[in-house]
């Protein structure tokens, strides 16, 4: 495993609030592109495999292909490939589609894995491909993102003044049209294991480099389908002890969110409030705000 700093021994949970502006934070291609939306309560929302896209592409910008941290699920990425260096590095003779037999040498191909991509050690991957690396849980896991307040989604019509085809030449544009979000802050909420962390070798300064992505992946993602989004606040509960101190839902009831003003709809973060509930935190759980 990587010798890096120390695994990491205490467990975690984490809030991160961040909002969009006059953007799609995460469109559903069964639906158009559209806005991802709870067809109930109409409350966006954004799913745990597009915020770990945007860590995944923070870390390959922060590290910049430093060794122990490449990404394994990136674009244009050819898995299998990637999967026989392990064994090449190791020396050993790939089976389709099995791990070695020989038990050590199985987890020597799952932890060069682990130590080489920042990803596999942190949320885990199946890699039973045809070249099989085996399957790693990792420590690191988010729930679908959602909107404090429900959304509308809006279609505009946007305009290009170019053509792609030669037979529209005489055409003066084309049109076409995106979906966006006027405003809404969306609340996800996430764990960090212990146990799991130390399977795959996670370590203190790998946390923190989380962290780090948590507060600045918005920064390096902008794009005119997006809009302008924000990281706002991300609350931290550290436990005392590698299988906690305290039930993960009772910590996340500690923080509240109210609107400042019920009479129009929310167009700013200045238009919320966070509340922590401190005075009710449970022994042994530290609260970190960043």
């Amino acid at each position: 495993m990587m010798m890096m700093s120390k695994t990491l021994d205490k467990r975690y949970e984490f809030i991160l609030f961040f909002e969009v502006e006059n953007g799609n934070p995460n469109g559903d291609p069964d639906a158009g592109n559209m806005p991802r939306i709870d067809p109930e309560t109409s409350q966006g929302l954004v799913t745990d495999v597009c915020l770990k896209r945007k860590v995944r592409n923070y870390i390959d910008l922060a590290q910049n292909d430093k060794e122990h941290f490449d990404i394994y699920v990136r674009e244009n990425a050819v898995l299998n490939l990637l999967n026989a260096e392990a064994y090449k590095e190791k020396n050993i003779k790939p089976e389709p589609k099995k791990l070695p037999k020989d038990t050590n040498q199985a987890k020597e191909i799952i932890s060069y894995m682990c130590n080489r991509f920042y990803d596999i050690r942190a949320f885990g991957a199946v890699m039973a491909t045809e070249v099989n690396c085996g399957q790693v849980r990792g420590p690191i896991q988010f729930g679908f993102a959602k909107s404090l307040d429900p959304i509308v989604p809006q279609e505009v019509t946007i305009t290009r003044m170019a053509v792609t085809n030669e037979k529209d030449a005489d055409k003066e544009r084309t049109m076409g049209r995106k979906h966006i979000v006027p405003y809404a802050l969306y609340r996800a909420e996430g764990y960090v294991s212990a146990p799991l962390a130390k399977k795959t070798g996670f370590s203190e300064d790998d946390l923190e480099l989380f962290w780090s992505a948590l507060i600045n992946m918005f920064d390096h993602d902008h794009s005119a389908a997006r809009g302008k989004m924000s990281s706002r606040e991300l609350v931290i509960f550290e436990h005392a002890t590698p299988l906690g101190n305290a039930p993960a839902h009772k910590l996340f009831d500690l923080v509240t969110v109210t609107r400042n003003d019920v009479t129009k709809p929310p167009r700013a973060f200045a238009d919320y409030s966070i509340h922590i509930n401190y005075g009710d935190k449970p022994d042994g759980v530290t609260i970190i705000v960043r």
